[in-house]
């Protein structure tokens, strides 16, 4: 750990307060979809990870829906 982080002051990352199911769920959800490595995955920082899911999770949406549309 960062000396900053460890003595109390300084910078402290992004991931202080992300819980870490969060972040199993993220990587496992990208993981997935686009079959990232683990070490890409958890390389991309918080905003840029939920970013991703948030695409995928449109590219879901919009599949489901024409699905959908399809069987009625």
């Amino acid at each position: 750990m960062r000396e900053e982080v460890r003595g109390g002051g300084g910078c402290i990352g992004g991931a202080i307060g992300y819980r870490p199911e969060q972040i199993f769920e993220e990587v496992a959800y990208l993981a997935y979809h686009f079959h990232w490595p683990h070490a890409q995955l958890m390389s991309l920082d918080h905003l840029e990870r939920r970013r991703w899911v948030e695409e995928v999770a449109k590219i879901n949406e919009r599949i489901n829906d024409a699905q959908t549309n399809r069987l009625e």
